[in-house]
């Protein structure tokens, strides 16, 4: 995180396996560089008239905003990814946000699945980014570095995420079970990090299932419950995984 302790923060990559935490690293990074504010955030779908040279395309994205960041799935525009991503900094480059300190600052675009980009969206992307460079820092986000352009990597700061570990995943999932108020089993969640493959994602995603049928209310005591939903974990990482007739 020492990255942003200066003004001048560089375009960023981060890369690793799916479920490993990338996203919620760039989260507590847009919080470190914006403070509260970047945690306000709006879901909405935009539409964008774009200029592809002899016409006007029209193309409509989900995108997740503040007052300082975007953060937006490119390659959902098919075939006219190229031109979003464009056209996007374009229109965060009109709107400089000032700092505190009264001087004109940047705004954060957040990509993720920049790997699924075409080519020609990654050129441009790499043109884009050395133009505005003064207007807009880049956040992308992927799971194989080895499917960006060099072009694109030699911009940013690359920054790896590895898988964590089980006893890391046990000591989040802990810290989940504890903030909820949730009486968790003893080796409750170890079963459920040995499961998860190492994806940090699968893993919350269980113990929010157990949240979601309040089996908080009945302290998860209860053996064959306990069981149950054991099961479900394990069908969870098991794509061949059948439920037995009963």
């Amino acid at each position: 995180m020492s990255v942003v302790a200066e003004q001048d923060c560089p375009h960023l990559l981060f890369y690793g396996p799916s479920g490993s935490g990338k996203k919620t690293l760039i989260i507590a990074l847009l919080r470190q560089i914006f403070g509260p504010s970047a945690d306000k955030v709006k879901v909405e779908n935009r539409a964008w008239k774009v200029d592809a040279g002899s016409r006007t395309i029209d193309i409509e994205l989900t995108t997740l905003s503040s007052t300082n960041h975007i953060e937006l799935n490119p390659s959902d525009a098919g075939f006219q990814d190229r031109y979003i991503v464009q056209e996007i900094i374009k229109e965060m480059a009109k709107n400089r946000p000032i700092d505190t300190k009264g001087k004109k600052g940047y705004k954060v675009l957040v990509l993720n699945e920049v790997d699924k980009l075409s080519r020609e969206a990654q050129h441009s992307l790499r043109r884009t980014m050395e133009k505005y460079s003064a207007y807009c820092r880049l956040i992308l986000c992927c799971n194989s570095s080895s499917r960006v352009t060099e072009a694109i990597r030699s911009r940013c700061l690359n920054v790896r995420i590895n898988s964590p570990t089980e006893d890391q995943i046990v000591k989040v999932l802990e810290f989940i079970g504890k903030k909820e108020g949730l009486q968790l089993p003893s080796g409750f969640v170890a079963r459920i990090a040995e499961k998860s493959n190492r994806s940090l994602r699968r893993a919350i995603l269980s113990l929010e299932t157990c949240r979601v049928q309040e089996l908080s209310a009945i302290v998860l005591i209860d053996h064959q419950l306990h069981q149950a939903v054991l099961f479900l974990v394990e069908c969870a990482s098991c794509s061949n995984c059948t439920v037995p007739d009963t």
